[in-house]
């Protein structure tokens, strides 16, 4: 029996002393479990407007800590400042109002607890929540801008209060038929305006899109923004036909009035002749063809740039005529070079049938006589210049050609039934001859030198 008293002993002292050591061990975490938790929360308000913070304070044991004083402050320009301190209640709960900034940077607050000792034992840190007020953005201007001049469109950015916004919009662009694309920003400063300059050479159509952290997002109404023409535009009776093929508006035109450039035919343009307005066996080469480019006023009222080919002594009359009728106001449909309608094999040259019914005006196309095949015309020594093809028909073999109506009408700018028309006035001041007269009013001919053309085989009729 002693003996067993000793071992219980030695046993029991040994027990002690292990759960001496787990006790030692656990006095740290324990410690750290007896920490208070902090948390913090902020009301959602308008900037400018004070949202509440409240912070809550327990123990480790999850129960209030009262009575304890709570510190509160902002970061504002990368510093923190104290905004008060309040002593929580019997529910462990401390509040106080900060008033909201517009930058989400300078709404960022935090509270600290400091213990009876003095030491630091809680603190947290949150972003106080914006509610972001209503926006109304709206983006005006000119309803309308003359082509090749510029709009000055004006964009205002408000709160549903009239408070302004300062912050970035973007604007937003679509053509007719097109989708919306964004095309620029600007920058609304203090007083929530901004204004930028646009020079559109279409119809457009506009808007505004913005949003900031303080206020919502919102999109301005569109503005419609219509191009005008800076010329005047023909108007042709309702009964009068119109052309059998449309052609796409030439490019825009470049400096300053009619503004001719004449040079010799690049090869580009070369390859595009041959074979089609130029082949072997034609009256003039390449060396003695020159290409004029040139403004001229198209039917809308529209500047425009046209070009087109014709013999080297006579392209400077051409260019001086057709300059004149540019400076006067007379207006011309289209322009291209005759390559573009293709070759055809009634002409057997450039397809002046499809030019015709388009109201081309061009010069050289070696090629027959329209409605006379074998007899070479005209326009195949690059001294011939049909004008306004459709209002101005063409007395063929076979009939009139491209329309009729039009033969028996004539019209104060673009369509000419007598030598006084001042069209073939200016015509005739540059040495392009009204050769046949109603017998084909589209076709001038270049008096070179003094020299009319003669053109074997064509006699007295109209040969173009």
């Amino acid at each position: 029996m002693l003996r067993l008293g000793r071992m219980l002993a030695t046993l029991s002292a040994a027990v002690s002393m292990v759960l001496g050591i787990v006790a030692a061990a656990a006095e740290p975490g324990a410690a750290a479990s007896a920490a208070p938790r902090l948390t913090l929360a902020a009301t959602q308000a308008y900037a400018g407007s004070d949202s509440t913070l409240t912070a809550t304070l327990a123990g480790a044991d999850g129960q209030p800590l009262p009575g304890a004083t709570v510190t509160f402050a902002r970061r504002s320009d990368g510093t923190w400042r104290t905004i008060g301190t309040a002593t929580t209640d019997a529910a462990g709960r401390a509040t106080d109002t900060v008033t909201l900034a517009k930058d989400p940077a300078d709404n960022r607050v935090r509270a600290t607890y400091t213990d009876e000792t003095g030491q630091k034992a809680a603190e947290t840190a949150i972003t106080a929540p914006l509610r972001k007020r209503v926006g109304v953005v709206r983006l005006g201007g000119p309803a309308k801008v003359v082509d090749e001049r510029s709009a000055r469109l004006t964009v205002t950015w408000r709160t549903w209060a009239g408070e302004p916004v300062a912050g970035v919009v973007h604007i937003e662009r679509r053509y007719r038929g097109g989708v919306w694309r964004p095309v620029r920003t600007v920058r609304t400063y203090a007083k929530g305006t901004a204004a930028f300059t646009v020079r559109p050479r279409v119809d457009t159509w506009w808007r505004a899109r913005a949003s900031a952290t303080w206020v919502a997002a919102d999109v301005s109404p569109v503005h419609k923004l219509d191009n005008v023409p800076p010329g005047k535009p023909v108007w042709l009776p309702k009964k009068a036909p119109r052309p059998r093929r449309h052609l796409p508006a030439q490019p825009h035109a470049v400096g300053a009035g009619a503004h001719p450039v004449i040079t010799r035919i690049p090869n580009g343009i070369w390859r595009q002749m041959v074979g089609v307005s130029w082949h072997s066996g034609c009256p003039v080469g390449r060396a003695g063809l020159r290409l004029l480019r040139i403004n001229y006023w198209d039917y809308a009222g529209y500047r425009r740039r046209g070009e087109l080919v014709a013999a080297a002594g006579a392209i400077r009359q051409m260019s001086a005529a057709l300059a004149e009728m540019y400076r006067k106001g007379y207006p011309i449909r289209a322009m291209y070079r005759v390559d573009r309608f293709g070759y055809s094999k009634r002409s057997h040259g450039g397809n002046d049938y499809a030019s015709m019914a388009a109201d081309n005006t061009y010069a050289f196309n070696c090629r027959d006589v329209t409605g006379r095949p074998g007899v070479r015309s005209p326009h195949s020594y690059g001294r011939a210049l049909d004008v306004n093809t459709w209002e101005n028909p063409y007395r063929s073999a076979q009939g009139l050609v491209p329309d009729r109506w039009w033969q028996f009408h004539s019209h104060p700018r673009v369509a000419w039934r007598s030598s006084k028309h001042p069209v073939v006035r200016i015509m005739a001041r540059h040495g392009l001859r009204w050769t046949y007269g109603l017998g084909d009013t589209q076709h001038f001919d270049a008096v070179v030198r003094g020299r009319p053309l003669v053109v074997p085989g064509c006699g007295s009729a109209a040969c173009d």
